[in-house]
């Protein structure tokens, strides 16, 4: 009989696309087995939707966001320093704990780093609360269509960790949303409202639907998959500007 060869990890990618594979695999990781990211994550969603309740200019949306993902960054990197240490030793180690050490402090300090940002985005809006609020809202049709697309990608990384562990039998990991299919419908649904051009609208359509077929033939994704993504695309856009 012959011997069956040893299965090969391979430790580069191949290409870009197997990069972003595992690239979305570490994401995943991450939201699946750390408490903080979920916090993080539950507490982004929380600002970008109270963001719409401010009319902030460009620069102040940047820099919220640009907080907000520093956060969230510094949070895996230091899962993946803790990860790296407890993979070459087990046990207590000066040196060890220096690197843990290190970690944790740079997720404090773009956290503090947040909040002042939050401080000077919201402490002199805060104070001029009132009925121009939802007018504030509806004059910003840009901002409102990118923090539904952004909360749409927090949606689908979140349905993903979810499915892939075993305590969420409801959401079978055979039947998530594609995120790609999600991404892609919800950029198409902003285009529209926002331009309500047809011709803008049809070309955007076209890359949708190319990019539910690629997912298909490639067999990455089932069918039920990228309607199920593309509905969850065009839903959030849409009842965030009804609201």
């Amino acid at each position: 009989m012959k011997k069956e060869k040893p299965e090969i990890h391979k430790l580069h990618n191949s290409n870009f696309i197997e990069a972003c594979h595992n690239a979305i695999n570490g994401i995943i990781y991450a939201t699946t087995t750390q408490g903080n990211i979920k916090k993080q994550l539950v507490i982004a969603v929380a600002v970008m939707i109270l963001s719409l309740f401010f009319e902030l200019s460009r620069a102040e949306f940047l820099c919220l966001t640009f907080s907000i993902v520093l956060i969230i960054v510094a949070e895996m990197m230091n899962t993946a320093i803790e990860t790296v240490v407890d993979l070459y030793t087990d046990m207590y180690h000066p040196k060890a704990k220096i690197a843990k050490d290190v970690g944790a402090g740079a997720v404090v300090i773009t956290a503090l780093n947040a909040l002042i940002v939050a401080y000077f985005l919201f402490f002199e809006k805060i104070s001029t609360i009132g009925t121009s609020i939802l007018e504030s809202i509806a004059r910003s049709p840009a901002h409102l269509a990118f923090v539904a697309i952004v909360l749409t990608i927090i949606a689908v990384v979140a349905l993903k960790a979810a499915s892939s562990t075993n305590k969420h039998k409801r959401i079978n990991k055979h039947f998530c949303p594609s995120g790609q299919s999600a991404i892609a419908f919800a950029a198409m649904t902003a285009i529209w409202l926002n331009t309500k051009d047809i011709v803008t609208f049809t070309l955007s359509l076209v890359l949708s639907l190319l990019i539910i077929e690629n997912r298909i033939d490639t067999k990455k994704r089932t069918m039920a998959e990228v309607i199920f993504g593309a509905c969850m695309g065009v839903y959030s856009l849409t009842i965030f500007k009804q609201a």
